[in-house]
């Protein structure tokens, strides 16, 4: 069976398992516009808001399309396998603990070859990653403040970190931001396979795309080298695409440096614009 990347366009229902910042999935949900059906899951139920709380993944009316899980990883790893056994659409698994902490944890290699076994053919994202946004159809799984608004069009983000795409959102520019992925530990879906997806949506693609995955990867030197429909710049984060411009950056520091040292040394600065200024150095 092929596997799907998510995030899935558009979800029309979700379920978010846990509490703490699970509360902050769906008030993110409704801030955003989401028309679809949420359904929270929480062992002691009762009702959040407006959503009737299902005190077990079984209790779901249906298989959800997209999952959010918000619990710690050893039930993380139990959510996945019954939401792949429900034929659920994909899941956003949040917890940390898995690869990433193997320095001070032994077992958090195994923990996560366990979590993708779980999966089976159901795409999941992280584990220790937010999620996604997708601000064409209002549908996002983002346990967080961010700073996108609905749009018509846009680029897409993909980064490992959240911590750069929540900052990324935060951009005040004339840029609208149609996704924001986040991949964490990337166990089994990467940024190269997201990235492919979102450039097949024929249905609301992405304008452009940002990336910090891997030219180097097999996975990254194939999303590289798909034909474009569309005008859209894809570069790895950081990978520069002239040597040129460093060159004369470069230059530009260095006589700026020579020029505050002989200030420093025979009077006061000359007056350089306010994007230029700097100290005078303490050197001879």
């Amino acid at each position: 069976m092929t596997r799907e990347p998510l995030p899935p366009v558009p979800p029309r229902s979700i379920a978010v398992i846990g509490g703490g910042a699970c509360a902050q999935v769906i008030l993110q949900s409704e801030r955003m516009g989401f028309d679809g059906v949420i359904w929270p899951v929480h062992p002691k139920g009762g009702v959040l808001g407006t959503h009737q709380v299902y005190t077990r993944l079984e209790d779901l009316p249906d298989a959800p399309d997209a999952a959010f899980i918000g619990i710690n990883r050893e039930a993380t790893i139990g959510a996945v396998e019954a939401l792949s056994r429900m034929g659920a659409g994909g899941a956003v698994c949040f917890a940390s603990g898995f690869s990433e902490a193997q320095a001070e944890d032994a077992t958090g290699a195994s923990l996560q070859q366990r979590l993708v076994t779980a999966a089976g053919d159901m795409p999941i994202l992280g584990p220790n990653c937010y999620g996604f946004i997708n601000a064409l159809d209002g549908a996002l799984l983002w346990p967080d403040q961010h700073g996108q608004t609905r749009v018509e069009s846009g680029v897409a983000i993909l980064t490992q970190s959240s911590n750069i795409a929540i900052n990324l959102t935060m951009q005040r520019r004339a840029l609208p931001i149609a996704y924001t992925v986040t991949c964490g530990n990337m166990a089994q879906t990467t940024q190269a396979e997201i990235a492919a997806g979102l450039l097949d949506d024929p249905a609301s693609p992405p304008s452009g795309s940002m990336s910090k995955a891997s030219p180097t990867s097999a996975p990254g030197r194939r999303w590289l080298r798909r034909p474009m429909p569309r005008r859209a710049p894809r570069r790895p984060q950081g990978r520069p695409l002239d040597p040129g411009p460093r060159r004369h950056r470069l230059a530009h520091r260095l006589a700026r440096r020579r020029r505050c040292r002989r200030a420093g040394a025979s009077g006061p600065a000359p007056a350089f614009p306010a994007s230029m200024t700097c100290r005078p150095s303490s050197k001879p």
